[in-house]
């Protein structure tokens, strides 16, 4: 009878292995699979003897512990829909990990979604960057396929992936399909807004606002429309760690999605078997480059900036070389030319259709860093030269050609001026009246989310059409957690008026699937006593010029300094203290919990949001306010 030489080999090393583990006289020189971070008890082999006692008890053979180890990051729970497939994709994973070769175990990490996270998933995404990191570093697995989509959740892993450095394959669980509402079709989340709006404009009664939240959500998975799941897909695919065909947009609900999940475990075996690649050696300079040039391209999500500028700080070769106004450099040669929902009509279902990210980065050959490996072991000019990809009508009305654009150039584009001198971020291509991306008005402000609640529906509010809204108290710090409230309201008077978009500014965040006239991320922030954000009052005139990137009180600088004087004076004077040191300062200090680290450590918009000991550069001596 034939012999399956291959297994005999297979069973022989691992039985030599196997027998090296019981030699003391040996040391354990295996840094792979089980034996790799031993528990220390200070006898290696006496570690190595107990974690295969254990997890013998979940019936794993020596021959099986034998193989290489792929981790699988199981992200599933019941608050969060946009994973909801997870357990079916870490079947098709372990699939594609037992068909090459390695051991797949998946472990679980904490799992965001977007809508069920008090007081934000922002607030939440550096700890499940923690968590990922330390799991991935503590576990004997030898490369990890991370499953993720909501919002917060890829961001989050990439940071902790490049913190931990072992070999990764990031796994996104997809979006939604479309529902349809008398005909039309719906999608989350820019159309919850839109019926969100005329329903305060009173122009969608109960019943039909009712009837709509019944077909927005209509299948499991991350939202479909170019929000921040979707735009953090596409950036992970331009680095070079997707599969390109479907790897950021086959639907959740599809069974392209389960053939992605099988070769992200293949990947990962391979990985291993080429030349063990590490995402510090794997991701460069260039690699961020073509992410950025394809958030440009895509009209992605404001969001995707900050978790950029945290992903890139966590890269001790990268850290430092890329800033905002390398974001903004790219956007002036970057046209938008993906036609998807908030900044044109369509849906990601459309987009894969049309080719997805293998035909969107075909058409943005000319612009990319073609020398950027991808996880394959090809450059990407490789990549792209071994799959081909024949533009059809269709695949043109979803992803322009550079020709033929949705917008000439920079989508999302980075203002300066002595409002936000470390910058802050608008999505030009969203907006609504484009009249609004040169303008000057009066400000209408809100010193925070409460103020703003209490007084924006107010029949005497001092607003008109032409005002400029601006809210307070809701950047990293001063709410805490960035929240997503940067899409001020239009107030219900001037909704009911017709009035569809105003200037609105803020130092917080604003969902990818949110459209309007809209600048975020104001750095430094409000919380911060030497902002002058801070001091803006109503009645302030402020002009914003996105042509020249401006955005500026028109207020004398004299009088400037001199609120800034006053509100340093009010805060210590709070404190019954004159030796400096603000309330606020003095509550973040003395806070206990996540709360507390979240509040010390956070830095700011422009830096991402990331706690100053994670970053690649570590913590920075001296107080936690110096460092924002």
């Amino acid at each position: 009878m034939a012999t399956d030489s291959s297994h005999t080999n297979g069973d022989s090393n691992a039985n030599n292995q196997i027998a090296q583990d019981y030699d003391l006289s040996q040391p354990i020189t295996s840094k792979s699979g089980l034996r790799s971070g031993l528990t220390s008890y200070g006898d290696a082999h006496f570690s190595l003897f107990l974690r295969k006692v254990f997890i013998k008890a979940l019936g794993y053979s020596d021959s099986a512990l034998s193989s290489p180890i792929i981790g699988i990051i199981n992200t599933y729970s019941s608050f969060n829909p946009c994973h909801s497939n997870v357990p079916q994709l870490i079947d098709s994973v372990k699939r594609g990990v037992l068909a090459s070769g390695g051991l797949p175990v998946d472990f679980p990490t904490i799992s965001i979604h977007e809508s069920f996270s008090s007081p934000t998933s922002m607030y939440l995404r550096n700890l499940m960057a923690m968590d990922t990191e330390e799991m991935i570093r503590a576990q004997p697995v030898d490369a990890v396929v991370m499953i993720g989509g909501c919002d917060k959740t890829v961001p989050a892993q990439l940071m902790g992936g490049i913190s931990a450095n072992k070999p990764v394959v990031p796994l996104i669980t997809g979006p939604m399909m479309p529902g349809s509402v008398e005909g039309v079709r719906v999608g989350a989340c820019t159309d919850c807004r839109s019926y969100w709006a005329k329903f305060r404009a009173g122009d969608v009664d109960v019943e039909d606002i009712m009837s709509v939240n019944e077909e927005l959500a209509p299948t499991g998975g991350t939202c479909g429309v170019m929000g921040t799941a979707s735009t953090m897909a596409c950036i992970t695919a331009g680095l070079g760690l997707l599969e390109l065909r479907g790897g950021a947009t086959a639907a959740a609900v599809s069974s392209a999605r389960l053939r992605v999940a099988e070769q992200a475990g293949r990947n990962a075996v391979a990985m291993l078997k080429r030349d063990n690649v590490k995402p510090q050696d794997l991701l460069t300079r260039e690699s961020f480059l073509n992410a950025i040039t394809v958030l440009q391209a895509i009209g992605g999500s404001t969001n995707a900036v900050v978790h950029l500028m945290a992903t890139i700080n966590r890269h001790p070769q990268v850290a430092g070389t890329i800033d905002l106004k390398t974001i903004d450099e790219i956007g002036r040669k970057t046209p938008l030319l993906v036609d998807l929902k908030p900044s044109g009509d369509n849906y990601m279902t459309d987009f894969h259709n049309a080719g997805g990210m293998l035909a969107l980065l075909h058409t943005l050959r000319p612009l990319l860093h073609l020398n950027a490996r991808t996880l394959t072991g090809q450059t990407l000019g490789e990549l792209l030269d071994n799959t081909p990809f024949k533009s059809f009508a269709h695949s043109r009305q979803i992803i322009r050609s550079l020709d033929d654009p949705l917008y000439p150039q920079s989508s999302l584009v980075v203002l300066n001026g002595n409002i936000c001198p470390d910058g802050a971020v608008m999505k030009a291509s969203a907006s609504k009246n484009r009249k609004l991306l040169h303008h000057q008005g009066t400000a209408c402000v809100f010193e925070n989310s409460a103020d703003m609640a209490k007084r924006i529906d107010s029949p005497d509010l001092d607003v008109t059409e032409n005002s400029i809204l601006v809210l307070k108290s809701i950047g990293p710090v001063g709410n805490p957690g960035m929240p997503e409230a940067g899409l001020i309201p239009i107030p219900q008077k001037l909704g009911r008026q017709g009035v569809t978009d105003m200037l609105r500014i803020s130092d917080g965040r604003m969902s990818g699937t949110a459209g309007g006239t809209i600048i975020l991320h104001i750095s430094p922030e409000s919380a911060d006593l030497e902002s002058v954000f801070g001091i803006v009052q109503t009645g302030d005139k402020i002009v914003c010029d996105v042509e020249k990137r401006v955005l500026s009180l028109e207020v004398d600088q004299q009088e400037i300094s001199r609120r800034v004087a006053a509100r340093k004076e009010r805060a210590q004077g709070s404190t019954g203290n004159s030796g400096a040191q603000p309330e606020q300062w003095l509550e973040r200090n003395g806070r206990r919990g996540y709360r507390g680290l979240y509040e010390r450590e956070v830095n700011q918009a422009h830096l991402g949001c990331d706690f100053g000991f994670l970053t690649a550069q570590g913590p920075t001596p001296g107080p936690s306010e110096d460092r924002q």
